[in-house]
């Protein structure tokens, strides 16, 4: 006879919150107003911790918290509890019982198939059964976003690898995907007013919000205290306006509107893979900005759909690569630093989002590895990159678009793992990092160091050319090591 599942052995004790809570709070799904649920919350560690932080939470268990009331809320937290379940249909209930307790957003994970190679066990079911009796069934994350919709009849929003957000309102669910397009505003430079610069700080919400939208601020957009306040220092948010225009050149808004326009296009062009949804369901503020830069949402899609269906073209992504101002070329790829996506030209950056969308944001991933050989981003982990001159690869998730799959690759344990160079060819235009890491490089090239390239793109082979070279790098610097003596 079969020994049972021991589903209890599945939750773990945690020191601070868990990956799916720490992603929702992110992204902003939710804040101290909002009350939050932990269906299957297991030992309650994110109980523990979100009460902590002062917010209004509960949850239920079937092993540890069984005497619990499974109440609503505005957010539920289904944190890693459908992989456990091998039964099918149970899994299915559960996922609706979480949901129907959702007034707002339901926040759905689940361990995913890279992550097999770390367990030891035999099949059972559409799953495992590990050696420790517990089970799991690993998704693909496209198979997950496909059983969360099939089950609950709304389609989920990739929020990262295994972690998936379902919202009530769609004008919501439109929102977090507009507020995902990656941004960039150049750097205003400011004139010298009195009457700004005592007012500086009640003046930001006016000016943040005419950066971030390009545009003015309608009745009800920025909060009755900040109103009030801009009222009460230069008479009224139309005379706000009137001096943050002053203490500013005409081309920095011209080039905020050029940026503004370009990042809701994209996000426009990447709600073809999410349904594109009606005008009417756009929120108050989107809907606003959508009207003030195309005129009507009509001729967004139409300019949109343009973009993506260049996206699609080999040899239009490869021109569009190659014509970037950011990033490191090389033969098969565009690689950028993540601060740098805002300033690829908007086919690649329609490009990386279309990878985003089934992946979800990669946390701690800093470059973007662009194919041009393929359709394929990877998503790369670079923990030191700020800390070191050639920080080593920790980890890389990479989304191929053709089979729609996503994998993960660990190197944090490889004795030889790829490192960088060049820094300052992955970062923005106007990055401050610039030009430290373009002073090493100098160094390195004068020294010999880059004449074989293909030895040192890895940790020992870059190691070797330093020790050839009599050289040692001290944080961004380049010396011989005589000087240690």
């Amino acid at each position: 006879m079969t020994a049972p599942v021991a589903r209890h052995k599945t939750a773990m004790s945690r020191a601070a919150l868990s990956r799916p809570v720490s992603t929702a709070l992110r992204d902003e799904i939710f804040d101290q107003s909002k009350s939050v649920f932990d269906y299957g919350c297991g030992r309650g560690d994110d109980i523990r911790h979100l009460s902590s932080l002062g917010y209004a939470v509960d949850g239920w268990d079937p092993t540890h918290r069984p005497r619990a009331e499974r109440r609503q809320a505005d957010v539920v937290n289904l944190g890693y509890v459908v992989n456990v379940i091998e039964r099918p249909d149970e899994r299915a209930a559960t996922l609706r019982k979480a949901w129907a307790l959702a007034r707002d957003v339901l926040i759905v994970s689940s361990r995913l198939t890279w992550e097999e190679r770390t367990l030891e066990g035999r099949a059972l079911a559409d799953g495992l059964l590990t050696s420790k009796g517990t089970f799991q069934k690993l998704y693909e994350q496209s198979e997950l976003s496909s059983w969360i919709e099939t089950t609950l009849g709304t389609q989920p929003h990739a929020a990262a690898p295994g972690i998936f957000y379902v919202f009530r309102d769609p004008a919501a669910a439109q929102q977090f995907l507009a507020n995902r397009v990656y941004t960039y505003r150049p750097r205003a430079q400011i004139d010298p007013h009195a009457l700004y610069e005592s007012n500086r700080e009640l003046l930001e919400p006016l000016f943040g919000f005419m950066r971030d939208h390009a545009r003015p601020p309608r009745a009800g957009e920025l909060t009755d205290e900040s109103v009030a306040a801009i009222k009460e220092a230069v008479g009224s948010v139309g005379r706000g306006q009137q001096l943050i225009r002053k203490i500013t050149e005409d081309s920095y808004w011209e080039q905020v509107a050029i940026q503004r326009r370009a990042e809701l296009l994209i996000y426009v062009a990447l709600s073809r893979f999410t349904r594109r949804p009606r005008f009417s369901q756009l929120g108050r503020t989107l809907a606003a900005d959508i009207r003030t830069h195309f005129g009507d949402y009509k001729a967004a899609c139409l300019h949109a759909d343009r973009l993506l269906l260049a996206c699609g073209d080999p040899a239009i992504v490869l021109v569009n690569a190659r014509s970037s101002k950011v990033g490191k070329q090389t033969p098969s790829a565009l690689y950028v630093h993540r601060d740098a996506l805002g300033q690829l030209p908007p086919v690649m950056q329609v490009y990386e989002g279309c990878a985003r969308v089934l992946s979800g944001t990669v946390e701690h991933a800093n470059l973007i590895k662009l194919s041009v050989t393929e359709p394929q981003v990877s998503y790369l982990t670079y923990p030191r990159f700020d800390r070191d001159a050639h920080p080593t690869l920790a980890s890389a998730v990479t989304v191929n678009l053709r089979r729609l799959t996503v994998d993960w690759r660990d190197y944090s344990r490889s004795l030889n793992p790829p490192l960088l160079h060049r820094k300052e060819e992955f970062l923005g235009k106007d990055d401050h990092r610039r030009t430290i890491y373009s002073k090493l490089t100098a160094s390195e090239i004068k020294a010999g160091l880059y004449r074989f390239p293909e030895r040192i793109g890895n940790l020992e082979g870059w190691q070797a050319a330093l020790r050839a070279a009599s050289c040692q790098v001290r944080g961004h610097r380049l010396v011989k090591r005589s000087d240690e003596q």
